[in-house]
């Protein structure tokens, strides 16, 4: 009997010794975050300008800054399928400064529906 209690401690300390030598576990990895855009103030007081810029296929896109720093770099019709580009520059110009209100009331992101650009003759009704 005395054997087998001796026999039971010395397992049970080294069982214990055995449990502090593990290493931990290592941490859940963080996920990986998307785009991050500024607090929705934080543009409030901003220079915010725009550039046009040609897209695919003889169309033009957007490219928008803010206080210098180009924030959205925009070659295909927001919302719409496809990647072509605005027909012509001054409908694109009609989005961008549609986006830059937006930036500057803090929707963030600026997401553009097919709506409003039917509202802005962008695009037509039947879209």
């Amino acid at each position: 009997m005395k054997h087998l209690t001796v026999t039971l401690a010395i397992l049970f300390s080294f069982t214990l010794t055995r449990a502090q030598q593990q290493p931990a576990p290592p941490a859940a990895p963080q996920q990986e975050q998307g785009a991050q855009f500024p607090d929705g103030n934080a543009n409030k007081n901003a220079a915010i300008t725009y550039n046009i810029i040609d897209a695919p296929n003889n169309t033009f896109g957007y490219d928008v800054f803010v206080d210098g720093k180009l924030m959205i770099h925009q070659t295909s019709i927001p919302a719409m399928p496809g990647n072509d580009g605005f027909k012509t520059k001054d409908d694109a110009a009609k989005v961008a400064e549609m986006v830059m209100y937006k930036i500057r009331k803090g929707e963030m992101p600026p997401t553009v529906t097919p709506e409003e650009m039917k509202e802005l003759g962008v695009i037509p009704d039947d879209k």
